[in-house]
């Protein structure tokens, strides 16, 4: 009795002392925290702060329905496998729907292109209309209803593709045709809008409405049946802005998750030619309405435009407030404080787990993808787990690590704030680290990645069955896994068997990669799918050292240490130390080789921290070598140019692209390497991009956006990790400058950017749908990222839900989660 008494004092204890540390800054989301076990299935979504939510709101100046622009029932095709057929017993107009139906069996492998034939699906349905070339320019808003009755479905969407004549084209339009999906909920009609006015639509040719087949989940039935009604065209006011750095006139622009107290606190609007002079603004109390702080805003004009800030940076009390204009504008609700950003890890956390693979999702999909299989010399090992990459189902190793290791971050910096929170970032890294594990070989050969679109049976034997996995002993993979490894060790130290076991892989995984690169060199990467594809020499050689540095802190051995001095003199060799011409002083950067000729960039995926984090860990861990000076000036230099690049995006904060060189177009090993599938006339587009660019001096260019020619493209992880990377910078030199500069990328990425939107689904406010095919909509979850418009170099964010820069992707949620870990 005595026993059980102290056990239950202890409980209450326990209960106490986590109940002095609140879950979450919402009360909300902790109710729902509560409701899903903490994230043990899935949170549930909240559309009422949504970028559509807040455009059915927008007043309708006109509307005309497709009966009454002529389309009729004999407009109507069907394309692909199933049936089209017109249907009264579903309506929401009262004359009767268009009604798409298949079955959700084949009875055929799904089969892809000639050079990934499992990269497929089973095919897919369309309903297209045929416009007859119709002047839709007097409308700028299609609204429709679409009604799924797919047996067991969990997740069903649509894809609207729109489609003009290839006419001349309009000054003030983007695209003539585009690809949008729609997420849908299953047995219910969904009302649904898409924007057009970027369109160009002066003669319209079709409107089509499609989806895709994608194999069985458990719950899965014989039947997908879709019922599109109630078609119209709508003339809103004020369509949104889609492209452009000024804010649309009228609104707000600025952090919808809120600032850190010490810190710059800005909010942006446009320069509205009718408002002469300043901008009177309050910042008030959420609650109470009353301000706590007056201000006036101050008109900027910067290498963007011109501008009216916003700035109430000396107001540095915690709570939760908004801004409003003296003309009557208003934000909503936002924090101040120090732990505003806890909330949204949370999110992302939910995110990610939806995102696992070989593990039953409620509301997502069964336990998947048992029958995917490795093979190597004789064996094969099941790439069931970890998380899906992206919209689709594919699988990454390393970004699996990637995550895996910001996840670990964020559960160490964590641990001793907000306890609940920390041990579902680690229990959520932990699923990942298992996933690495599994698929090492043992002999430096890991599974390495899979592209794929469909859900399998799981039984092993049957017809949907895959074996091509990819396998691969890269040196580069080994070392990654080595750091990754590594770090896990140090952190699961309360697991002394699982800790043994991963000081032992780590060191094995580092010798394999060290012996092969010793006897081969650079790794010639294979797969331009993989991640890892664009690796540069210099940060190669980054992350030989830092993962040198990683295994010396774990195991004190002074040969890891050695070689981790050894390696990082190739990268400091490939560092600009001398300034650029007319630049401002500009250096700092990193060279891809010591050849000089190409700069590194990034395209989507991004590591660019890796140079800041081996030169930061030497320094913690070689305070006494004789380079620790050498070191040193490396972090300072690149912290020097990364604050120097901030005018060129000012007054938001989203740090640039960087420095690029005129003629790195020329340096083809490189080139090609940088940029996937490139066009033939690459080199004509890249120097028209640079052009659009700002010019430095006779050699280089300011690009705030990468250079990038296809659908791999967007922002987020690029500048996400750059963030990182002026954060770690920060932190070892105590600068403020630098650590706010990190804090920005944050910023712009709740909605202190030009569309006012958060690029967090369900962080903030007016977050947009995204392009998740496979698992729905899913709170927390991020896409690829802000993309630019053409060869310009400005910011580009439509409605339109397409791939890959609106496609969800665990890499963004990873470098959200690993950048928050620096504060």
């Amino acid at each position: 009795m005595k026993t059980l008494f102290f056990f239950s004092f202890l409980m209450i204890c326990q209960i106490s002392a986590w109940g002095q540390v609140r879950l979450t800054q919402d009360r909300m989301l902790e109710q729902e925290l509560y409701k899903t076990g903490l994230i043990h299935r899935p949170l549930a979504v909240d559309t009422s702060k949504s970028y559509e939510a807040r455009g059915w709101s927008k007043n309708v100046l006109d509307s005309i329905s497709w009966a009454e622009l002529g389309i009729e029932s004999e407009n109507w095709s069907h394309q692909g496998i199933g049936n089209l057929t017109f249907s009264r017993q579903k309506t929401v107009s009262g004359s009767g729907s268009i009604r798409l139906s298949c079955p959700t069996y084949t009875g055929k492998r799904a089969v892809g292109p000639a050079n990934d034939p499992d990269y497929a699906t089973y095919g897919n349905m369309a309903a297209v209309c045929r416009m007859g070339g119709k002047n839709l320019e007097a409308y700028n808003r299609l609204v429709f209803y679409i009604y799924p009755d797919c047996e067991g479905s969990q997740v069903v969407n649509m894809n609207l593709t729109f489609v003009n004549a290839d006419t001349k084209p309009k000054k003030g339009y983007n695209a003539p045709s585009g690809s949008h999906l729609i997420n849908l909920v299953n047995k219910q009609w969904n009302r649904c809008f898409l924007e057009i006015d970027e369109y160009q639509r002066d003669k319209v040719v079709e409107i089509g409405f499609s989806t895709t087949l994608r194999g069985k989940d458990r719950t899965t039935g014989d039947s997908l049946v879709y019922y599109i009604d109630g078609l119209q065209c709508q003339t809103v006011e004020f369509p949104d802005k889609v492209s452009g750095w000024i804010p649309a006139v009228g609104k707000i622009v600025y952090s919808t998750t809120g600032y850190s107290s010490d810190g710059p606190k800005t909010a942006i609007m446009a320069v509205d030619k009718g408002h002469k002079g300043r901008i009177k603004f309050n910042l008030a109390d959420a609650s109470t309405g009353e301000p706590v702080f007056s201000g006036e805003s101050t008109e900027v004009a910067t290498t963007l435009g011109r501008f009216q800030v916003l700035d109430f940076t000396s107001f540095d009390k915690a709570g939760e407030c908004l801004l409003k204009t003296a003309d009557g504008l208003s934000t909503h609700p936002f924090r101040i404080g120090e732990r505003i950003w806890e909330d949204s890890q949370w999110r992302v956390l939910n995110y990610i787990f939806c995102q696992r693979c070989g593990y039953a999702v409620p509301g997502k999909h069964a336990a998947c993808h048992a029958d995917l299989v490795s093979k190597h010399n004789g064996r094969s090992i099941s790439y069931s787990g970890g998380w899906h990459d992206a919209g689709d189902l594919s699988q990454q190793t390393l970004q699996t690590g990637d995550v895996m290791f910001a996840l670990l971050e964020a559960y160490n910096n964590q641990k001793d704030k907000n306890p609940a929170l920390a041990a579902r970032l680690r229990e959520e890294a932990e699923w990942g680290l298992e996933f690495i594990l599994k698929n090492r070989y043992g002999d430096g050969y890991h599974a390495s990645s899979m592209g794929l679109l469909i859900w399998q049976d799981g039984v092993t034997g049957t017809w949907d069955d895959i074996s091509s996995v990819r396998t691969q002993n890269f040196a580069f993979d080994n070392f990654l896994y080595a750091a990754y490894e590594s770090y896990a060790a140090m952190t699961l130290q309360d697991d002394p068997m699982l800790q043994n076991y991963l000081r032992r892989v780590a060191e094995e995984d580092f010798s394999y990669a060290l012996q092969k690169f010793e006897k081969e060199g650079f790794d010639r990467f294979a797969q331009p799918y993989e991640h890892t594809y664009n690796t540069s020499k210099s940060q190669y050689m980054a992350t030989i050292s830092w993962a040198a540095s990683m295994l010396y802190k774990l195991t004190g051995k002074k040969q890891y240490a050695e070689w981790a001095a050894h390696y990082i003199q190739y990268v400091l060799d490939c560092q600009r130390v001398e300034p650029l011409g007319d630049s401002d002083g500009i250096c700092g950067f990193f060279y891809r080789d010591k050849a000089r000729k190409s700069i590194v960039h990034n395209i989507h995926q991004s590591r660019e921290q890796v140079y800041m984090q081996a030169l930061e860990l030497l320094c913690q861990t070689q305070k006494e070598h004789p380079d620790y000076a050498r070191w040193n000036q490396g972090i300072r230099l690149y912290g020097n140019y990364l604050k120097k690049l901030m005018k060129y995006v000012q007054p938001y904060g989203m740090l640039p692209s960087g420095v690029y060189h005129a003629e790195e177009y020329k340096d083809s090993a490189n080139f090609y390497a940088l940029h996937l599938f490139p066009p033939t006339d690459a080199p004509a587009l890249y120097k028209e991009q640079l052009e659009r660019g700002v010019r430095l001096d006779k050699e280089h260019y300011i690009k705030r956006f990468p250079v990038w020619f296809n659908i791999f493209n967007g922002n987020t992880a690029v500048h996400l990790s750059t963030g990182k990377a002026a954060a770690i910078c920060g932190r070892f030199l105590n600068d403020a400058e630098l650590l706010n500069i990190g804090r920005e990328q944050l910023y712009w990425t709740v909605g202190k950017n030009p569309f006012g939107q958060s690029l967090i689904y369900g962080e903030g406010y007016n977050y947009p749908q995204m392009n998740s095919f496979s698992s729905g909509e899913m709170v927390g979850e991020m896409p690829v990222g802000i993309r630019t418009l053409g060869n310009d170099d400005i910011p580009y964010w439509p409605q339109t839900n397409n791939a890959c820069y609106k496609e969800v992707w665990v890499t963004s949620a990873g470098k959200w989660l690993s950048l928050l870990a620096e504060y």
